[in-house]
């Protein structure tokens, strides 16, 4: 199916080392825009490849607010430092200073907050969510444990995403 699986490996590698070198989650779109400004894959393989290399979990998708970001997992990272050598100096390089020059911002914007405090024998949890440090979420409540409090936070923390989007649609109808 593909010519030469040196080319194959070497094409994988040299992904994971765009996400690797960049150490934050970027969209597709972005990736793709790396590699074909530089003439590195082409679009079709590209595509091929970053599916690959998330269904063999080279690869992870965070999912933000209205897109996926995707970021090298630890197990991308420890098969690149292991098989780095095999991506030729020039192409590293090129990767390098492009990257230099195009000062590549993060894409994952968005941060979470989430606190407790006890007042007398109720607690009052405040979760918030920021985007470009501008708060666009939040929230405060009462609850009568600790371990109501530190679950919403912990749940708040682990899946923003999918409450923010769900309050807002609540919020809609």
């Amino acid at each position: 199916m593909y010519r030469d699986t040196t080319e194959l490996a070497e094409n994988k590698l040299l992904i994971l080392y765009i996400l690797n070198k960049i150490d934050t989650p970027i969209t597709n779109s972005s990736l793709t825009q790396i590699v074909l400004e530089n003439n590195l894959i082409n679009y079709f393989s590209l595509q091929q490849y970053i599916s690959e290399l998330i269904e063999s979990g080279f690869i992870e998708i965070n999912k933000e607010i209205n897109k996926q970001l995707l970021k090298i997992s630890l197990k991308g990272k420890r098969t690149l430092e292991f098989f780095i050598d095999r991506i030729p100096e020039k192409k590293l390089k090129v990767i390098d200073d492009y990257l230099k020059d195009q000062n590549i911002e993060p894409e994952n914007k968005y941060t979470t907050i989430s606190r407790y405090e006890a007042i007398g024998n109720e607690y009052f949890v405040d979760i918030k969510l920021l985007e470009n440090e501008k708060i666009i979420f939040d929230l405060r409540l009462r609850t009568s444990s600790l371990e109501k409090a530190t679950s919403i936070c912990e749940n708040w923390e682990r899946n923003y995403v999918t409450l923010y989007e769900k309050i807002i649609d609540l919020l809609k109808e």
